[in-house]
């Protein structure tokens, strides 16, 4: 990958993502995600070579510079968050587009997700409580997060937010679920035993 046209092919193949010019100056290019708008590659030329710039977790971020010499600080921008790669041939194309990849998977994986994607390993007959999920989330402290993340549950056939209660084991109010008892059908119907608007956590709990 050295040419600006195969950057921009790949950073088109991710889901939901547009291609933009929001300068005057042609030379750039960005790519940003549509439900947020958020920018995770630029591509531009600078001293004879095609440059991108890309989002980094700080974790790896030195990693990426001390591995290849053509991994440099992000140009223009916050050298803590972004790395410059330089399309000169010297680093080879799956680590590119790893580097992409992962940017990609920055400005586009939120706490949301990450809560949405805790509620979908909860298996049927069995519940958590929202500190639970906050937990298997990757952040104990985001209980009240994960009631407003399951209150605009956006795929309630896939996302089970039935499956989340309390942590006395007690069920939501009725218009969580759409109507009075529905979040206690739809746990009896996967063998829950629901007892005075509560669920015994000892025996349907799941553990963390």
């Amino acid at each position: 990958m050295i040419t600006r046209e195969e950057a921009l092919k790949f950073g088109l193949s991710f889901d939901n993502v547009y291609e933009e010019r929001p300068f005057r100056d042609q030379n750039w290019q960005v790519v940003r995600a549509k439900e947020n708008k958020k920018i995770f590659l630029w591509i531009y030329d600078r001293n004879g070579c095609v440059n991108l710039n890309v989002k980094v977790d700080p974790q790896w971020r030195d990693f990426w510079r001390s591995t290849y010499e053509a991994v440099t600080a992000g140009y223009h921008q916050n050298k803590e968050h972004w790395n410059t790669i330089i399309l000169d041939g010297t680093i080879p194309e799956q680590e590119i587009r790893r580097m992409i990849s992962e940017s990609y998977d920055l400005i586009t994986y939120s706490p949301t997700k990450k809560i949405y994607e805790a509620v979908k390993e909860i298996p049927k007959g069995r519940v958590a409580t929202y500190g639970t999920v906050a937990k298997m989330a990757g952040n104990p402290r985001m209980s009240r997060a994960v009631g407003n993340a399951l209150h605009r549950n956006p795929d309630p056939e896939n996302i089970p937010c039935y499956r989340v209660v309390n942590s006395k084991g007690e069920l939501a109010e009725a218009f969580a679920f759409g109507g009075e008892n529905v979040q206690k059908k739809l746990l009896e119907a996967e063998g829950v035993e629901v007892v005075d608007g509560k669920v015994d956590l000892e025996r349907y709990g799941l553990e963390q």
